[in-house]
């Protein structure tokens, strides 16, 4: 049986009559749709250390003119980016929008290999890196003032909701309060979803077309990593999860990667405020595979609206439309955190 709408702080989202249909409410908007508010974001970087001596790149909002915010008080919103994102896509260009708009600080940590660079370590990053999550958001904290809130999108949504699993009842001492959009939290139900059909024909090789070549590179720069061999032969995320993302982080295999990394089983150990928002026709997260209210805990706030495919949400009433309805929701939410 499919998940129902919490009916509290509720996200009623409806496509409009041009876009129907999950797969189309997950494509269009990605290629078309509007997805900033005024002047398009500026970012500076900074390329932090890691504890293991690798690097990541964090963009950081720059300031619009004039502006004089005290720094050290702002609010700063952390987005982390899915699976193959960064500063560029257009959900974190939404976000940067509506920060700047806000006074708000804001930064979009890359993952390794996500920025444009080769990270340096013999690995890459994956669904349940709570760690590196864990590192990210407590320097974040550090080095600002105000309180820190998080928004992980797809795959660093389920990242981030890993993080507040950990991290129980001191994660309030690092950030107010997450939120993950359309990720994946039962990474099996997912693999599958977008493992057959339409999805394997689309969306799979999409991701393969980036991750495969990002392999390779890391494979001539750590030689005997993994099977070369295997890795140009899978055709799917379950196949390459197999030879590269599982091994080089710690896993058995494919199977205990997507069961020890997903977030669902342990939602209920979330002390923050949290909020998790999945369409029911996302096709990347099938919706019976979404959990109820009752099997979250009361720091969980579930929006389950019934369109909007996968981090689409587009609205408008001619094409190409926006999509800035989900980003405006989500950030309201967490701004009715800021504290």
């Amino acid at each position: 049986m499919a998940a129902v709408m919490s009916p509290v702080n509720s996200f009623p989202h409806r496509a409009p009559w041009w876009l129907p249909g999950g797969h189309l409410q997950t494509i269009l908007p990605s290629l078309f749709a509007r997805a900033t508010v005024g002047e398009a974001p500026r970012f500076r970087r900074e390329r932090w250390t890691t504890p293991d001596q690798d690097f990541i790149d964090v963009d950081f909002l720059v300031d619009p003119p004039g502006s004089h915010a005290d720094l050290a008080s702002r609010p700063t919103l952390v987005l982390f980016h899915g699976l193959e994102g960064s500063s560029k896509s257009g959900y974190a260009k939404a976000f940067a929008c509506l920060a700047r708009d806000q006074g708000w600080s804001y930064a979009v940590p890359h993952f390794r290999g996500c920025s444009g660079e080769l990270n340096l370590a013999p690995r890459a990053y994956h669904s349940g890196d709570y760690e590196e999550v864990d590192w990210i958001l407590k320097r974040m904290s550090e080095r600002r003032g105000g309180p820190v809130l998080a928004v992980g999108i797809s795959l660093g949504g389920n990242m981030l909701l890993r993080w507040a699993e950990e991290s129980g009842r001191s994660a309030g001492r690092t950030a107010a309060a997450v939120a993950a959009v359309c990720s994946p939290i039962d990474m099996a139900a997912g693999g599958r979803a977008i493992g057959r059909g339409f999805g394997r024909f689309t969306y799979t090789r999409m991701f393969l077309s980036t991750m495969k070549p990002k392999a390779l590179a890391k494979l001539r720069q750590h030689p005997g990593l993994f099977d070369e061999r295997r890795l140009r032969a899978a055709r799917d995320l379950y196949e390459f999860d197999n030879v590269f993302t599982a091994p080089l982080h710690g896993f058995r295999d494919t199977d205990d990667y997507w069961t020890r990394a997903s977030a669902k089983p342990r939602l209920s150990d979330i002390r923050i405020p949290a909020l998790l928002l999945n369409a029911l026709n996302d096709p990347f997260v099938p919706g019976d595979s979404l959990p109820q209210q009752s099997e979250v805990g009361p720091h969980v706030t579930l929006w389950q609206p019934r369109h909007g495919g996968h981090v689409g949400f587009a609205s408008g009433r001619l094409p190409p439309g926006n999509a800035m309805s989900m980003p405006t929701s989500v950030f309201g939410w967490l701004k009715s955190h800021n504290h």
